[in-house]
């Protein structure tokens, strides 16, 4: 508790002590600022494709408009998406799901958001097991609504993935949600389906725990590799886990506010609640453009893969090839995540020690104007983590850069 609060103006609730604006807006917001300033600034920081929405949704969306889908949205979802959205699990990820079982929100937080509000009791020292390196956003709702985060951490040498015997050691009666992120944002992981197979196998002796599976970067994986949807490879937990997914990442849709769930009827329901008396139902043109998205956007996509590949490759190899660099090949997503623990405790060109992964994160903006997102954010330092979602130009140029900032750096 504060003890410098001013009685004499009105008081913020003390929910509001330590949530912050994610590390990854912070980092990009200074790079903002940079950027005003004059300085040719590459951001890195954000996880939000450079490509433009597909052509095939913003004409649906102009036409949704013209047609007057310009009232309040239903709370749930139109009808049309919401039957977008099943058809998508049936066909893609082997899921059933009623249409009172799916939901339409303002992206995948708020479909988290609910979710914890919906089950997380204050003062009931509700557990959340997050696998750690981790989206920023899952531990800070987590305490926000009243619930404690329980890390579990997912190292480089298995390439940041999470083994059974880990999550077995972290979980107990206290745990109320688990939270399955793959592909992963910040490390790119791609969880197997050995590996799901063996973390269904703990979670059914937790039969009172909710299972969180973040599925809004499955069509981007790489190298042969596979998305599994938990619910469809152990059936038997289908009815308590929630599958949430969207339009920002496949179809480059971030700002249109598009995400969506299937999930237990009665959880479901309790989401709608809150949502109703929150932000009410997602914008309608953007639905429209979501359907269209859903039904027709299927080579925009493996376009844009095919990008993200090449991409990913490019920024492995320069990262492998920097002195004091590890770098686990990204399997998925768009992010790589390199470790800096050799450059740790070494002294930059502009006179900072570099003490942390924060400290070289900043040190690199100041010096050489490129905005990366330090490792400490996700649970796990010495990292950065570092989106390719940007030009190959801006890319190469933003690895020269790191290049000469890590090879300057003095004992």
């Amino acid at each position: 508790m504060t003890n410098n609060i001013d009685a004499s103006v009105p008081a913020l609730s003390l929910k509001m002590e330590g949530f912050e604006a994610p590390a990854t807006i912070a980092m990009s917001m200074r790079a903002r600022v940079l950027a005003a300033e004059g300085k040719k600034v590459i951001s890195l920081a954000l996880g939000q494709p450079d490509f433009f929405t597909p052509k095939v949704a913003i004409d649906a969306a102009y036409q949704a408009a013209l047609d007057g889908q310009t009232k309040y949205p239903p709370i749930d979802g139109y009808v049309s998406l919401k039957k977008a959205v099943q058809q998508k699990f049936q066909l893609e990820n082997n899921l059933d799901y009623g249409l009172d079982e799916i939901m339409v929100a303002n992206g995948v937080k708020q479909i988290l958001f609910n979710a914890l509000m919906a089950t997380l009791d204050a003062g009931m020292d509700d557990e959340v097991v997050i696998p750690a390196p981790y989206w920023t956003s899952y531990p800070i709702m987590v305490r926000f609504l009243g619930g404690q985060p329980k890390y579990v951490v997912c190292s480089e040498d298995s390439n940041f993935t999470l083994k059974a015997s880990d999550l077995r050691a972290v979980m107990s009666e206290k745990t109320k949600w688990f939270i399955l992120n793959s592909p992963s944002n910040p490390t790119g992981a791609v969880w197997s389906k050995e590996s799901l197979l063996a973390i269904a196998e703990v979670l059914r002796d937790y039969p009172k725990v909710w299972i969180f599976a973040d599925e809004i970067y499955e069509h981007l994986v790489f190298d042969g590799q596979q998305h599994y949807s938990l619910a469809h490879l152990a059936p038997d937990l289908k009815d308590r886990i929630l599958t949430a997914n969207g339009a920002s990442k496949t179809y480059a849709m971030p700002g249109w506010r598009i995400g969506y769930a299937g999930g237990p009827k009665r959880l479901i329901k309790a989401m709608l609640k809150i949502q109703s008396n929150s932000t009410s139902g997602a914008c309608s043109v953007s639905q429209a453009a979501a359907v269209a998205a859903l039904h027709h956007g299927t080579q925009a996509v493996e376009e844009m893969k095919q990008a993200y590949d090449r991409r990913r490759k490019m920024m492995q190899d320069a990262f492998s090839n920097m002195p004091g660099v590890t770098c686990a090949v990204p399997q998925g997503a768009f992010y790589v995540y390199p470790g800096i623990k050799g450059c740790i405790g070494k002294t930059s060109a502009g006179g900072r020690k570099i003490e942390n992964d924060q400290d070289f994160a900043e040190s690199l903006l100041d010096e050489q104007y490129v905005a990366v997102v330090p490792g400490s954010a996700f649970g796990l330092s010495p990292y950065l983590r570092i989106s390719y979602a940007a030009d190959d130009a801006v890319l190469e140029e933003a690895c020269k850069r790191i290049a000469t900032f890590i090879k300057q750096l003095v004992n």
